[in-house]
């Protein structure tokens, strides 16, 4: 079992069902020496048959094989039936065999099997001593107890692995939050240096090469005219290398604009056919671009893995106020009031509210069960 907050309990329960099992084994043993049964020797061999087969289960546990497992229950069980033949205080041992038939056997073979024991213990104590109100109460009771303390062991063991996978979906979300905020950092400051090399160098560059040429028009026969003519070549070598590095800092989805990158999310989405509506030319900076993108495409994987959706579609509007960004699906939907703050859909939500606070903008996701969900994203433009 994977190590969690309540592994302390599952080994305080598993180490109380040894002892118990020791303290309940010295007690039969005590039996057969004191008042020797017909076959002393026989019961002798079997209570230590069954102490080493249990001493055993320890390396069936770490083997992880099924039928090993039931292999070794099975042989328990005989093991015991036999000492209940002959000594009749092995029906006590009936109490930690509960429990071992809960935690081992699947579905409706574990209260089953307790049933069959419980019959088993009373019959072995009537046999003996015949029967009697507390031969057939006492383990009656013992399997009643030994079911609730399982279904409760069972219970927390949901619990204890369901906070494992959500733990698990924390850990993974926050590290590709992490990421992608590592990412959208960079990519807006290799989006800051591009402005500034394009407003900057290429302009200068340009102005100089356009200068340089009007200079050699006016005297293109004075004796410097070649010199002239090289430095503005060089200079337009040099333009041609600065527009290159502009579009190497330029992210690569976003080579052919924002609304052509959005088409390629939506082709690229598996099981669903997504619609985009985007203006063909959008004249916003590179890191909001980058946002935009990142922020669709969280949507879409939320789509993939939890709408169940046929349809969805990307819609993309620019005022002179505001960008708005819809994302709508015809999947599932769900309830937003009830939506469980672990779950892994909330947790690209969170990715996406966090992209659209860094902007100052805001984010209104409207579902019901069976009724698809919306989420808008709106941008004020003085932000960009």
């Amino acid at each position: 079992m994977a190590d969690h907050q309540l592994t302390p309990v599952f080994t305080g329960l598993r180490f109380g069902l040894h002892v118990l099992t020791a303290a309940l084994l010295a007690v039969v043993v005590v039996r057969i020496v004191a008042q020797p049964p017909g076959h002393p020797a026989l019961a002798m061999g079997l209570w230590l048959l069954f102490a080493l087969i249990y001493l055993a289960g320890a390396q069936v546990a770490r083997l992880r094989s099924a039928a090993l497992t039931y292999c070794w229950l099975a042989a328990l069980t005989v093991c015991w039936l036999g000492q209940l033949v002959l000594v009749p205080e092995a029906a006590y041992l009936a109490f930690p065999m509960f429990f071992l038939y809960l935690h081992l056997l699947p579905g409706i073979a574990a209260p089953l099997a307790v049933l069959v024991a419980t019959a088993a213990a009373v019959l072995g104590i009537g046999w003996h001593s015949g029967f009697t109100p507390g031969g057939v109460i006492g383990p009656v009771i013992g399997a009643g107890v030994a079911l609730l303390i399982g279904l409760g062991y069972q219970a927390l063991q949901r619990e204890a692995v369901d906070r494992e996978r959500l733990l698990a979906e924390l850990v993974a979300a926050q590290n590709q939050l992490a990421a992608s905020e590592r990412e959208q950092g960079m990519l807006a400051e290799r989006a800051r240096l591009a402005r500034e090399i394009h407003d900057t160098v290429a302009q200068d560059l340009s102005s100089i090469g356009m200068l340089l040429h009007a200079a050699e028009r006016v005297d293109p026969d004075h004796p410097g005219a070649e010199y002239i003519r090289t430095a503005r070549e060089t200079a337009g070598t040099a333009l041609a290398e600065t527009r290159g590095i502009v579009r190497e800092l330029t992210p690569q989805a976003l080579d052919d604009g924002l609304p052509s990158a959005l088409r390629r999310i939506a082709e690229s989405t598996p099981g669903v056919s997504v619609t985009v509506d985007a203006p063909e030319i959008v004249d916003l900076p590179m890191d909001l671009q980058t946002t935009v993108l990142r922020i669709v495409q969280g949507a879409m994987a939320n789509v993939v893995q939890h709408a169940g959706a046929a349809h969805a579609r990307v819609r993309l509007g620019l005022s002179e106020q505001e960008l708005a960004l819809e994302i709508s699906d015809d999947g599932t939907g769900f309830d937003p009031a009830a939506r469980k703050a672990g779950s892994s859909d909330s947790f690209g939500l969170h990715a996406i509210q966090e992209r659209v606070d860094q902007w100052g903008g805001t984010l209104n996701v409207t579902s019901a069960p069976g009724r698809g969900t919306t989420v808008t994203a709106r941008i004020p433009r003085a932000a960009a």
